[in-house]
Protein backbone atom coordinates (compact mmCIF):
# COMPACT_ATOMS: atom_id res chain seq x y z
CA UNK A 1 0.00 0.00 0.00
CA UNK A 2 1.15 3.36 -0.82
CA UNK A 3 0.14 6.57 0.85
CA UNK A 4 0.51 9.58 -1.20
CA UNK A 5 -0.90 13.51 -0.22
CA UNK A 6 -1.49 16.41 -2.15
CA UNK A 7 0.30 17.64 -5.05
CA UNK A 8 3.04 14.80 -4.94
CA UNK A 9 4.43 13.83 -8.33
CA UNK A 10 5.48 10.50 -9.25
CA UNK A 11 7.01 9.25 -12.59
CA UNK A 12 4.81 6.12 -14.35
CA UNK A 13 8.31 4.14 -14.24
CA UNK A 14 8.57 4.26 -10.48
CA UNK A 15 8.24 0.81 -8.38
CA UNK A 16 7.02 1.41 -4.80
CA UNK A 17 7.14 -1.63 -1.83
CA UNK A 18 5.25 -2.28 0.91
CA UNK A 19 3.37 0.30 2.48
CA UNK A 20 5.47 3.29 1.94
CA UNK A 21 4.73 6.81 2.27
CA UNK A 22 5.34 9.94 0.13
CA UNK A 23 5.13 13.17 1.50
CA UNK A 24 3.40 16.78 0.00
CA UNK A 25 4.80 18.54 -2.85
CA UNK A 26 7.09 15.58 -3.54
CA UNK A 27 8.56 14.64 -6.84
CA UNK A 28 9.59 10.66 -8.08
CA UNK A 29 11.07 10.67 -11.57
CA UNK A 30 12.38 8.05 -13.60
CA UNK A 31 12.93 3.93 -12.52
CA UNK A 32 13.26 5.39 -8.43
CA UNK A 33 12.31 2.19 -6.57
CA UNK A 34 11.10 3.17 -3.12
CA UNK A 35 10.56 0.25 0.09
CA UNK A 36 12.50 -2.32 -1.61
CA UNK A 37 12.50 -5.43 1.01
CA UNK A 38 16.01 -5.59 3.05
CA UNK A 39 17.45 -8.89 2.00
CA UNK A 40 16.34 -11.28 5.16
CA UNK A 41 12.57 -9.94 4.18
CA UNK A 42 13.31 -10.57 0.38
CA UNK A 43 14.40 -14.03 1.30
CA UNK A 44 11.87 -14.47 2.79
CA UNK A 45 9.12 -13.83 0.14
CA UNK A 46 11.18 -16.03 -2.43
CA UNK A 47 11.09 -18.73 -0.03
CA UNK A 48 7.39 -18.66 0.20
CA UNK A 49 7.03 -18.39 -3.47
CA UNK A 50 4.81 -14.60 -2.69
CA UNK A 51 4.56 -11.79 -5.24
CA UNK A 52 7.02 -9.01 -4.09
CA UNK A 53 5.16 -6.05 -5.13
CA UNK A 54 2.18 -7.13 -3.07
CA UNK A 55 3.77 -8.04 0.12
CA UNK A 56 2.71 -6.49 2.95
CA UNK A 57 5.14 -5.03 5.21
CA UNK A 58 7.01 -1.42 6.41
CA UNK A 59 8.23 0.12 2.88
CA UNK A 60 9.86 3.72 3.81
CA UNK A 61 8.75 7.25 4.33
CA UNK A 62 9.75 10.14 2.47
CA UNK A 63 9.15 13.30 3.84
CA UNK A 64 7.29 16.43 2.07
CA UNK A 65 8.64 18.54 -0.42
CA UNK A 66 11.22 15.76 -1.59
CA UNK A 67 13.03 15.31 -5.14
CA UNK A 68 14.45 12.15 -5.70
CA UNK A 69 16.32 11.92 -9.02
CA UNK A 70 16.14 9.01 -11.50
CA UNK A 71 17.79 5.34 -10.94
CA UNK A 72 17.42 5.69 -7.01
CA UNK A 73 16.50 2.98 -4.84
CA UNK A 74 15.74 3.03 -1.06
CA UNK A 75 15.13 -0.20 0.91
CA UNK A 76 12.54 -0.92 3.61
CA UNK A 77 12.35 0.80 6.75
CA UNK A 78 13.80 4.15 5.82
CA UNK A 79 12.57 7.22 7.04
CA UNK A 80 13.70 11.06 5.86
CA UNK A 81 12.79 14.00 6.69
CA UNK A 82 11.00 16.80 4.71
CA UNK A 83 13.22 18.57 1.96
CA UNK A 84 15.11 15.50 1.30
CA UNK A 85 17.00 15.15 -2.25
CA UNK A 86 18.90 12.86 -4.25
CA UNK A 87 21.32 12.66 -7.35
CA UNK A 88 20.86 9.76 -9.57
CA UNK A 89 21.58 6.46 -9.13
CA UNK A 90 22.23 7.16 -5.11
CA UNK A 91 21.03 3.62 -2.76
CA UNK A 92 20.06 3.97 0.60
CA UNK A 93 19.44 0.56 2.31
CA UNK A 94 17.74 -0.42 4.92
CA UNK A 95 17.03 1.21 8.96
CA UNK A 96 18.29 4.36 7.90
CA UNK A 97 16.41 7.53 9.14
CA UNK A 98 18.18 11.35 7.36
CA UNK A 99 16.57 14.19 8.90
CA UNK A 100 15.37 17.63 7.18
CA UNK A 101 17.14 19.41 4.43
CA UNK A 102 19.25 16.60 3.27
CA UNK A 103 21.26 16.29 0.53
CA UNK A 104 21.96 12.50 -1.12
CA UNK A 105 24.44 12.89 -4.41
CA UNK A 106 24.61 11.47 -7.06
CA UNK A 107 25.91 7.40 -7.13
CA UNK A 108 26.63 7.66 -3.31
CA UNK A 109 25.54 4.37 -1.26
CA UNK A 110 24.79 4.46 2.05
CA UNK A 111 24.31 0.98 3.13
CA UNK A 112 22.26 0.39 5.99
CA UNK A 113 21.99 1.32 9.78
CA UNK A 114 22.86 5.01 9.51
CA UNK A 115 21.64 7.90 11.54
CA UNK A 116 22.13 11.11 9.46
CA UNK A 117 21.06 14.65 11.36
CA UNK A 118 19.00 17.69 9.90
CA UNK A 119 21.12 20.27 7.30
CA UNK A 120 23.02 18.07 5.18
CA UNK A 121 25.33 17.58 2.26
CA UNK A 122 26.80 14.01 0.84
CA UNK A 123 27.83 15.26 -2.05
CA UNK A 124 28.75 12.28 -5.49
CA UNK A 125 30.44 8.81 -4.86
CA UNK A 126 30.56 8.85 -1.23
CA UNK A 127 30.99 5.53 0.33
CA UNK A 128 29.10 5.33 4.21
CA UNK A 129 28.79 1.84 5.56
CA UNK A 130 26.46 0.54 8.61
CA UNK A 131 26.29 1.74 11.55
CA UNK A 132 27.43 5.76 11.38
CA UNK A 133 26.19 8.24 12.75
CA UNK A 134 26.37 11.83 11.05
CA UNK A 135 25.11 15.22 12.99
CA UNK A 136 23.65 17.91 12.14
CA UNK A 137 25.32 20.73 9.51
CA UNK A 138 28.17 17.97 8.11
CA UNK A 139 29.39 18.42 4.65
CA UNK A 140 30.92 15.24 3.16
CA UNK A 141 32.93 16.24 -0.47
CA UNK A 142 32.93 13.87 -3.70
CA UNK A 143 34.54 10.18 -3.44
CA UNK A 144 35.00 10.20 0.63
CA UNK A 145 35.15 6.77 1.82
CA UNK A 146 34.17 5.55 5.43
CA UNK A 147 35.16 2.00 6.66
CA UNK A 148 33.46 0.18 9.56
CA UNK A 149 35.70 -2.99 9.51
CA UNK A 150 38.99 -2.37 10.78
CA UNK A 151 39.82 -6.41 10.17
CA UNK A 152 38.29 -6.89 6.42
CA UNK A 153 37.02 -11.03 6.40
CA UNK A 154 39.93 -11.62 8.47
CA UNK A 155 38.68 -11.64 11.98
CA UNK A 156 35.29 -11.61 13.85
CA UNK A 157 34.42 -8.07 14.26
CA UNK A 158 31.54 -6.12 15.69
CA UNK A 159 31.51 -3.36 12.62
CA UNK A 160 32.18 0.26 14.16
CA UNK A 161 32.21 3.09 12.01
CA UNK A 162 32.94 6.49 12.27
CA UNK A 163 30.73 9.41 13.99
CA UNK A 164 31.32 12.85 12.50
CA UNK A 165 29.74 15.46 14.89
CA UNK A 166 27.66 18.73 14.41
CA UNK A 167 28.80 21.07 11.56
CA UNK A 168 32.37 18.99 10.49
CA UNK A 169 33.30 19.33 7.18
CA UNK A 170 35.10 16.27 5.23
CA UNK A 171 37.40 16.90 2.39
CA UNK A 172 37.07 14.78 -1.48
CA UNK A 173 38.71 12.00 -1.59
CA UNK A 174 39.27 11.66 2.15
CA UNK A 175 39.28 8.60 3.93
CA UNK A 176 37.66 8.15 7.56
CA UNK A 177 38.69 4.85 9.34
CA UNK A 178 36.65 2.71 11.51
CA UNK A 179 35.37 3.95 15.24
CA UNK A 180 36.96 7.57 14.19
CA UNK A 181 35.06 10.23 15.70
CA UNK A 182 35.40 13.76 13.68
CA UNK A 183 34.79 16.57 16.47
CA UNK A 184 32.16 19.45 16.29
CA UNK A 185 33.28 21.70 13.50
CA UNK A 186 36.13 20.16 12.63
CA UNK A 187 37.70 20.16 8.65
CA UNK A 188 39.39 16.74 6.93
CA UNK A 189 41.33 18.12 4.08
CA UNK A 190 40.92 16.57 0.21
CA UNK A 191 42.61 13.05 0.05
CA UNK A 192 43.47 12.88 3.93
CA UNK A 193 43.52 9.21 5.62
CA UNK A 194 42.21 9.70 9.13
CA UNK A 195 43.15 6.89 11.34
CA UNK A 196 42.47 8.83 14.89
CA UNK A 197 39.82 10.84 16.56
CA UNK A 198 39.65 14.66 15.09
CA UNK A 199 39.40 17.15 18.02
CA UNK A 200 36.61 19.93 17.58
CA UNK A 201 37.75 22.61 16.01
CA UNK A 202 40.62 21.38 14.07
CA UNK A 203 42.14 20.42 10.79
CA UNK A 204 43.42 16.88 9.96
CA UNK A 205 45.22 17.14 6.91
CA UNK A 206 47.71 14.77 5.27
CA UNK A 207 48.63 10.95 4.74
CA UNK A 208 48.19 9.38 7.14
CA UNK A 209 46.06 12.92 8.78
CA UNK A 210 48.17 15.14 10.99
CA UNK A 211 46.32 17.21 13.31
CA UNK A 212 46.21 21.16 13.10
CA UNK A 213 45.02 24.18 14.22
CA UNK A 214 42.12 25.17 12.09
CA UNK A 215 42.25 28.98 10.86
CA UNK A 216 40.28 31.57 13.29
CA UNK A 217 38.04 32.15 9.51
CA UNK A 218 37.23 28.65 8.94
CA UNK A 219 35.75 28.03 12.87
CA UNK A 220 31.90 28.75 12.00
CA UNK A 221 29.44 26.26 10.97
CA UNK A 222 28.75 25.24 7.50
CA UNK A 223 26.33 26.82 5.62
CA UNK A 224 23.94 24.24 4.26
Amino acid sequence: MVTLVKSTNIHSSAKIYGTSFIGDNSVVLENVILGYPEHSLLTTLLEKRMITEEAEYTGCTIGANSFIRPNTTIFSNVRTGDNFRTGHNCMIRENTTIGDNVLIGTNVIIDGNVKIGNNVSIQGNVYIPTHVIIEDNVFIGPCAVLANDKYPIRKDYCPEGPVIRKGASIGANATILPGVEIGEGAMVAGGALVTKNIPAWKLAIGCPAEIKNLSEELQTLNRI
